[in-house]
């Protein structure tokens, strides 16, 4: 059972950093909300729950052939390092999320809509999601299970709890407690990126030397 907690772990802290990072779906949300009310944002915020399960599997079909290959994995953990530390950054600068108003306006599917259309999913599930779910796979389903309940649980949750948050006060995605959430959400991922850089620099270095 412990060994299950490391990827429960990464799930909540994944799931709550790209539930609360500004991106076009927060973008909506905020903007369904102050327009419509919150159970538009809601609604908006609930997409990822329809758009994600095609990426998740795609991602894990690509990927899977390569768990034997230490080369492709050391690069897939060193590009997951690099776009987590990104994000890491991101989270430390963060002054307050932008209220303009979204391209797209409606509620459920133009947030399936907008989520579809931004790259951010994909290079997750490409570079960091994936890779976890097979780390976890070795272990057990249970552990796989675990880790995508915890990070939609939190991704969705999180959003859901801004909607009803901006319903009431236009002024939440500016607070001063919402600057301090991110930015501590930020220097976790950068733990969690500089450990992915560990395993990707470790995965190089074991790599067999070719002799001539």
């Amino acid at each position: 059972m412990t060994a299950i907690l490391p990827f429960l772990f990464a799930g909540l802290l994944l799931g709550l950093s790209g539930g609360l990072a500004p991106g076009p779906l927060l973008t909506l949300v905020a903007s369904e909300t102050l327009r419509h009310g919150a159970a538009a944002g809601i609604r908006v915020a609930l997409a990822p729950l329809l758009t994600d399960a095609p990426i998740i599997l795609a991602t894990v079909l690509v990927l899977r052939p390569l768990t034997d290959q230490q080369m492709p994995l050391a690069l897939l953990h060193l590009a997951g390092g690099l776009y987590l530390g990104w994000l890491a950054v991101e989270g430390l600068r963060f002054q307050g999320a932008d209220l303009s108003p979204a391209p797209l306006s409606g509620s459920l599917w133009r947030g399936v809509i907008a989520n579809f259309l931004n790259p951010s999913p994909y290079l997750f599930w490409l570079t960091v999601g994936a890779p976890t779910v097979l780390a976890a796979w070795q272990d057990s389903g249970l552990a796989v299970a675990a880790f995508i309940a915890a990070f939609y649980a939190l991704l969705v949750g999180s959003k859901v709890l801004l909607a009803l948050g901006l319903g009431r006060s236009r002024r939440a995605l500016r607070s001063r407690g919402y600057r301090l959430v991110m930015r501590g959400l930020g220097g976790l991922l950068l733990v969690y990126a500089l450990l992915f850089l560990y395993q990707g620099g470790r995965l190089l270095v074991a790599l067999p030397r070719q002799s001539y």
